[in-house]
């Protein structure tokens, strides 16, 4: 497997993975690669695993279609390759297997929705990771629709926020949109390590936090929230989670692919809603845990202790 980086989202998706690659008794290794935000190194990772001979590869979408060429050699030369997490080009059958994914449609959707429930007239902006991450991009496009539908909310910037999933980036591209717009009453973030960034940006400016929707949650944030809400003090919060599940669909697709089973499973998964303020649906806090780490996925307790002790 191929992932973006090391965070604790990353570290959980490959636990994940090996979660539920355990089920199966053909399995005899599993590898975690971390490309660390590099094309150059995603690229040259996947011509290794080749060379090593390995039988399946599921790898994370960062790159998108730039990756194409490295999918289709391994599939050329006998590797499953199953791509997961966002849509990208290609041919299944050619380029890989299939892409398992998220619905961005269904995703950015429900975020417009929840800010035009709470924020109800105000600016609002979205979140991405690095420059021309294929996630952030079409999270991006989709919540635009979205916003198209509901006249009171304005798009304050064209463009998603590079924060390069990053806390510290993050922090500092709010503070610049907090000088530049005045007033920001809602966003929106395709992770949830950026949205707690934004909200201290907030804390430090000295100003009411706004609406927050999000994806792929975290412990610090989550926690953060209940503690505003004892005080009275929550902002209008929504979540989707379940994020690092998907690898599991992933690995299923795979595994029917390698030994020939036949698999009748969506290739298109949207996370569920986790966290809801609108309907009191308060997410899980766990202080034993780091404050990067996802709870809301399928590992146990036992299993996260050992993953971040």
């Amino acid at each position: 497997m191929l992932g973006y980086g090391g965070a604790a989202w990353f570290k959980t998706v490959a636990q994940e993975f090996r979660d539920e690659l355990s089920k199966c008794k053909n399995v005899t290794k599993v590898l975690y690669l971390n490309a660390n935000g590099s094309q150059q190194k995603y690229n040259s990772d996947f011509n290794s695993l080749v060379s090593q001979k390995v039988d399946v590869i599921v790898s994370f979408t960062h790159f998108g279609d730039a990756s194409l060429p490295v999918m289709r050699n391994a599939t050329k030369a006998g590797v499953t390759v199953v791509p997961f997490f966002a849509k990208i080009g290609g041919t299944p059958g050619k380029d890989y297997v299939d892409v398992v994914y998220q619905d961005p449609i269904a995703n950015g959707l429900m975020w417009a929705d929840f800010l035009a429930k709470t924020v109800k007239t105000g600016n609002v902006i979205f979140l991405g990771g690095p420059p021309g991450a294929n996630t952030s991009q079409r999270f991006m496009d989709a919540f635009k629709e979205g916003v198209k539908k509901h006249p009171g909310l304005k798009l304050a910037e064209e463009n998603y926020i590079v924060t390069n999933w990053n806390p510290v980036d993050a922090q500092k591209a709010i503070a610049a949109l907090i000088a530049k717009h005045g007033k920001i009453d809602g966003i929106a973030s395709d992770y949830g390590l950026t949205t707690n960034a934004a909200i201290k940006a907030f804390e430090q400016a000295g100003l009411p936090i706004p609406a927050q929707a999000t994806l792929a949650s975290n412990n610090e944030l989550n926690c953060k929230y209940l503690e505003y809400k004892k005080t009275g003090k929550a902002w209008p919060y929504f979540s989707l989670d379940g994020t690092t599940t998907l690898i599991r669909a992933a690995a299923r697709r795979a595994m029917a692919a390698h030994s020939g089973a036949p698999y009748t499973e969506p290739l298109g998964w949207s996370p569920y809603p986790y966290v809801d303020s609108t309907t009191k649906t308060d997410p899980r806090c766990d202080l034993s845990f780091p404050p990067d780490a996802d709870l809301s996925g399928k590992l146990t307790n036992a299993a996260l202790t050992e993953l971040f002790k």
